[in-house]
């Protein structure tokens, strides 16, 4: 899935990565995308590492669990009312095991994503989460025996060395929470969301060529049985009750975190209309273009700052990016 919540789509016909049709159906793809996750990225790190209260008694926002189950329910509803009204689709096959499955990678990855943001700060956790291509190859290969063209190793390598140029000594002024010099709590936890950011690519990857389970099918399902599943958790774990409690101390949150799953789930619907209009291609461009912004727009609205080492970092993974969804996208088997 990409991004903490961009769900890959589903079979369809043959199609040129080239852009087709009008310029406005294109216009109105790439403002979708680019407006919805670009107001999802500044809600989510308003959200998690916002200050509420005043004093001593000042707190911050640290149920997780609720804000995926909650952005989880959005996503599935949002899904349904597509599939009743417009979609329209027939019977899905897939099996409810495989579903669970990917329900498991796909919330894990949710969950431990936007817990980093309260160790680290939103450019490094888009930069970190920009080298979701890496564990998707490697399970790609051990798992499915999938080969890669060689230029998108050299991509991915890209990649590698522009998130360690940003990672090294890079949290030194900044007011990010550090227990080591490159590999802190909030690392892990992106460490973590990457790899099973990779087992729910494996996953949908065998929804879509074993069932053919169509996108909003896939995005209804797996954000269903993700909603069960963390509604048991936070309940059990008291998260929930504990979100409840912290929602009536500080009743603003309410509003921006419905807009938060509104944000998400129309930022997935106008992906589905991207990919299925104009191809892969243009969705990675429109996608690779919204990450760099919404990185600049962190820097300057929360005032995070980075160093000129990090910045060369920054660039070298979008030139990662940029290259890949080019050249990179070819797989055999």
């Amino acid at each position: 899935m990409q991004s903490p919540t961009e769900v890959l789509p589903g079979p369809g016909p043959a199609r040129a990565d080239m852009p087709r049709g009008d310029g406005a159906k294109l216009l109105v793809c790439f403002l979708g995308v680019f407006v919805c996750y670009f107001y999802y990225g500044i809600l989510q790190e308003s959200i998690m590492r916002g200050k509420y209260g005043e004093g001593e008694q000042m707190e911050t926002f640290h149920f997780a669990t609720s804000l995926v189950f909650l952005q989880c329910a959005i996503n599935a509803a949002f899904a349904k009312l597509v599939m009743t009204l417009i979609t329209k689709p027939g019977p899905d096959h897939t099996t409810w095991s495989l579903y669970g499955a990917c329900s498991l990678s796909y919330l894990g990855a949710m969950v431990s994503s936007n817990s980093a943001l309260q160790f680290v700060n939103y450019p490094t956790q888009v930069l970190g989460k920009s080298c979701k291509p890496i564990p998707v190859m490697a399970l790609g290969v051990l798992l499915t025996k999938r080969r890669y063209p060689l230029t998108k190793y050299v991509c991915v390598l890209l990649i590698v060395a522009g998130v360690a140029m940003f990672m090294y000594k890079g949290q030194k002024g900044s007011d990010v929470k550090e227990t080591g010099p490159l590999l802190g709590y909030g690392e892990l936890l992106l460490l973590l969301s990457l790899t099973l950011d990779g087992l729910t690519g494996v996953t949908q990857d065998n929804m879509r060529i074993h069932y053919h389970t169509g996108s909003h099918a896939m995005m209804f399902y797996v954000n269903l049985c993700s909603s069960v599943l963390l509604a048991v958790a936070s309940v059990l774990s008291g998260d929930l009750f504990e979100f409840l409690s912290f929602s009536e101390r500080h009743p603003g949150i309410i509003v921006n975190v419905l807009l938060f799953g509104l944000a998400s789930a129309m930022g997935q619907n106008f992906i589905f209309m991207t990919v299925v209009g104009f191809g892969p291609l243009t969705c990675s461009i429109i996608t690779t273009t919204r990450k760099f912004f919404t990185i600049l727009a962190s820097v300057l609205i929360f005032a995070n700052p980075l160093s000129p080492l990090q910045w060369s970092g920054t660039m070298l993974v979008f030139v990662g990016l940029g290259l890949d969804s080019v050249y990179g996208k070819t797989a055999k088997k």
